[in-house]
């Protein structure tokens, strides 16, 4: 069966209505990076922390996939499908998406500040500041902060040098080491980027199609180009 990676940014989630990092209206731009998503941040202010990974929580739970996700979560009905993401919401896997890797963290999980193999799933929104893990250590936001390497990173270029085709979505390819993930589809892969704006596809050496058009608007007329294109 062939096998098509989907590779999503924030744009996807913000078809959905969540805040995304570049919003100028946002609820980014209340805060600043370096005052909450850096380790230096959680060691100076970890209320301030924990209350901004609280309020991005209880934003989550207050929105649903729309049809990106849904539109993605389908292509599994006629493809080999891995969801390779920057997103840190669980909209992927509520809209039925069964394989995702998340490159950046999972905000509905914690992880203990000593041991980041020890996650746990959060109920609910709020963390609580005293709230421990089973080692007795803090818990802090399953989340990989700015100066952090990024663990899922070499299984994320494993699945997408398997791919048959790579869907690239609501992503500006700014982001790295994520934005490197195009490099390792194999030679004569594919790529689609669903796009409104102009992302950076000056890495990009395969075959590529611009879908200019927001997630929730691109995403389900490819996927059903792609259904189509196989059952012809």
């Amino acid at each position: 069966m062939k096998k098509i990676v989907v590779f999503t940014g924030a744009g996807v989630s913000a078809d959905s209505g969540l805040s995304t990092f570049r919003d100028a209206d946002g609820l980014w731009a209340n805060y600043r990076i370096e005052d909450v998503c850096t380790p230096e941040a959680l060691a100076r202010n970890r209320a301030l922390v924990i209350e901004f990974y609280n309020k991005r929580r209880k934003e989550l739970l207050s929105t649903k996939p729309n049809p990106a996700h849904i539109a993605i979560a389908e292509l599994e009905q006629h493809f080999d499908v891995e969801v390779v993401t920057q997103n840190v919401d669980d909209l992927h896997e509520r809209a039925g998406s069964t394989r995702v890797t998340h490159l950046h963290g999972e905000l509905r999980k914690l992880r203990s500040e000593r041991n980041s193999e020890l996650i746990v799933p959060i109920e609910g929104w709020e963390q609580h500041l005293d709230d421990r893990a089973e080692d007795g250590s803090l818990l802090r936001p399953h989340i990989v902060f700015f100066g952090e390497s990024v663990p899922m990173f070499d299984r994320a270029t494993q699945i997408a040098a398997e791919a048959d085709a790579m869907i690239v979505v609501g992503t500006s390819l700014a982001v790295y080491p994520a934005a490197m993930l195009v490099r390792y589809a194999r030679s004569g892969v594919p790529i689609y980027v669903v796009d409104p704006g102009n992302p950076d596809t000056s890495m990009i050496r395969n075959p590529l199609a611009h879908i200019k058009a927001r997630a929730a608007v691109g995403m389900p007329e490819l996927a059903q180009q792609l259904i189509e294109e196989k059952e012809s």
